[in-house]
């Protein structure tokens, strides 16, 4: 087995050309069979391999470079870099990665998990190898669905005033985790429908030279002008026209055509954008045939492709759908809009029923929200459904172009709190900070789906901007029976008790149910307040608890800077000097990848930690005679 020997950074070049074809069997035989049982991305690790073996085998790693753009395609990367034996660990608590991290290697030379950033990244490496007088190759991996990130085009700009090898590689599938969309996909599809420039060059250039005494002069008057032979042949001639040499599109599953490639524009001194047509899930035939449903997986069978763990419950992701859809259907003024999203968020269902109300804008959150900012100022009530961690990206246009204008965009704040494995850059634990910072926003939680329900229909109604933030997996359907009907800005009581008050936000209300069940069994009978608004917060709850509670506890899955709990506190210590706050929130840190039950118990936020905190403030304050318990 071939692959048995690859320990280390450089032992592929140790194999033979001929070889590298069953090593790319093998990379995939054994990706297959750790993904099956640890899930990850897939279908994107698949559709690379060549590529990975071609730059591996041409470059000298780490003296070189390699930004793979998002990042969930660095599995055989990782793999050739020495790192096969800690697979069993992959995206496990204090496990390997599914994302380049430099901490893991130095072979990953730039930490990514959000898309377009590679070739803004790529050229910082470029001018500081330049800077430094190092001699380095810098390679930026970036596909066409990452390529309609309007950041990848502000680099590309800067990138044509290099005048340095520095190799951009289109990684063209068609796909980004669903299917490509808008002009920039039709482009790319025009230019692989097309007939290959570089072999037409060749020939023309071939029959120019055999006509008599004019061949020369016409062959150099065709090169010295941009209206030369590539002009007639690939459409747009965008990236020539930024100064930036293109060539392809090769086949990204040809090695051999792959490592001569990438051999030849090592020596070009300035940037060059390789275009590789790639198949998404190659190799694979489930993942082949359905490369969205294989783009992040769980444990799967491998013969048939199906997950191991069988869906039983309804998901907060499909609660949003069947409500977003029940409301489309009486209001035909709501419109849906995603960021290549429409699986994730569970909004296919409604680009099938209401596809003139759907619009999928790509890789391109900053333009979502705008887009949507337009459209409510045109009279239409539209939702933008997109993850936590990404909404980050268009945070400047939901602060000038949606707050400033006050205008009734909802904003469908998916995966929010910790989502486990995917790690650092996926985990929604911002938005409550930063949504809640803005004038004119109103920021809920649910409880339950059914709240989730409600709290979309209320937003609806409501002549301002919103956002209603929930977390991946099964929605929780208990307390059903507390159905209250939402009033702005009030949260709602479960239970009654006295001395100590847990006010929990959204999810966090099923570990707020267990810690006030272990604060029983210790003689507390705890008040527990499900919060439905984080913005504004029921400051009237607080002052009617404050008469007979010592202590409030608040609950969130969120950072604590600038959190529910911090706005609680700063409230209570200006209206309640007699009650004590305790915050169970994530402190200033970044949370890394693991399955969500050992990343709460890592932060203090699973139930029998807050519990045993909230029992020694009980004891500590018992011990005071002015604060009996």
């Amino acid at each position: 087995m071939l692959l048995e020997n690859i320990k280390s950074t450089g032992d592929i070049k140790k194999l033979s050309l001929d070889q590298l074809d069953k090593l790319a069997d093998e990379l995939r035989e054994f990706i297959i069979e750790k993904t099956s049982e640890h899930g990850g991305h897939l279908a994107s690790n698949l559709g690379v391999v060549e590529l990975t073996i071609a730059l591996h085998y041409v470059l000298d790693l780490p003296e070189d470079k390699i930004v793979w753009d998002v990042g969930h395609q660095s599995y055989a990367h990782k793999i050739l870099t020495g790192r096969m034996n800690d697979f069993d660990t992959l995206r496990q608590y204090k496990g390997l990665s599914g994302f380049p991290k430099t901490r893991e290697s130095k072979c990953d030379a730039f930490n990514t998990g959000h898309s377009s950033t590679s070739i803004s990244a790529g050229i910082g490496l470029v001018e500081a190898a330049r800077l430094l007088g190092r001699k380095s190759t810098v390679v930026s991996v970036i596909g066409d669905g990452a390529l309609s990130g309007g950041m990848a085009y502000e680099a590309l700009n800067n990138a044509s005033k290099l005048d340095r090898n520095f190799i951009i590689i289109l990684n063209d599938n068609n796909m980004s985790i669903s299917e490509s969309t808008g002009g920039l996909s039709k482009y790319l599809t025009d230019i692989r429908t097309a007939p290959k420039y570089n072999d037409l060059k060749s020939e023309v250039t071939k029959s120019l030279k055999k006509l008599p005494v004019v061949g020369d002069s016409i062959k150099e008057s065709i090169s010295r002008t941009k209206m030369g032979i590539k002009q007639l042949v690939v459409p747009g001639m965008f990236f020539e026209n930024l100064d930036i040499t293109y060539v392809g599109p090769y086949d990204g599953h040809n090695i051999q055509k792959l490592i001569k490639v990438l051999s030849e524009v090592k020596k070009f001194n300035k940037p060059i954008v390789v275009h590789i047509h790639t198949k998404k899930g190659c190799g694979y035939e489930p993942a082949e045939k359905y490369p969205t449903r294989f783009h992040g997986i769980e444990p799967f069978d491998i013969k048939t492709g199906i997950p191991i763990k069988k869906k039983e419950f309804i998901s907060w992701t499909d609660a949003f759908s069947h409500t977003i859809l029940n409301l489309a259907e009486a209001d035909k003024r709501i419109v849906a809009i995603t960021a290549a999203m429409p699986e994730g968020t569970g909004l296919k269902k409604f680009a099938t029923t209401y596809p003139d109300r759907f619009f999928d804008v790509g890789i391109a959150e900053e333009h979502a929200v705008t887009f949507a900012a337009g459209m409510a100022q045109g009279g239409l009530k539209p939702v933008v459904a997109i993850y936590s961690s990404f909404f980050q990206r268009a945070y400047d246009q939901i602060v000038h172009d949606v707050c400033l204008q006050n205008l009734p965009v909802v904003f469908a704040v998916d995966r929010a709190g910790i989502v486990g494995r995917d790690g650092e850059t996926h985990q929604g634990i911002f938005d409550l900070t930063f949504f809640g910072t803005l004038p004119n926003m109103t920021v809920m939680a649910p409880k339950n789906k059914y709240e989730l329900r409600n709290m979309l229909k209320y937003a609806f109604r409501l002549n301002s901007p919103v956002a209603i933030r929930y977390p991946r997996g099964t929605a929780y359907s208990g307390l059903k029976e507390y159905d209250s009907p939402i009033e702005y800005g009030k949260s709602e009581i479960i239970c009654e008790g006295r001395d100590i008050a847990i006010i929990a936000v959204g999810n966090m209300i099923e570990t707020a149910l267990e810690v006030r069940e272990q604060l029983r069994e210790n003689g507390f009978e705890a008040t527990l307040v499900n919060a439905r608004f984080v913005k504004p917060f029921d400051t009237q709850m607080l002052d009617r608890l404050s008469l007979n509670h010592h202590i409030f506890v608040t609950i969130e899955e969120n950072i604590l800077a600038g959190g529910f709990g911090e706005r609680v506190t700063e409230y209570v210590s200006q209206k309640h000097l007699g009650v004590n706050m305790m915050n169970f929130a994530i402190e200033d840190t970044f949370v890394e990848h693991g399955d969500v039950n050992s990343l709460r118990r890592m932060l203090g936020l699973d139930a029998p930690s807050i519990t045993q905190r909230i029992l020694s403030e009980c004891a500590r304050l018992d011990e005071d005679m002015d604060n009996p318990f």
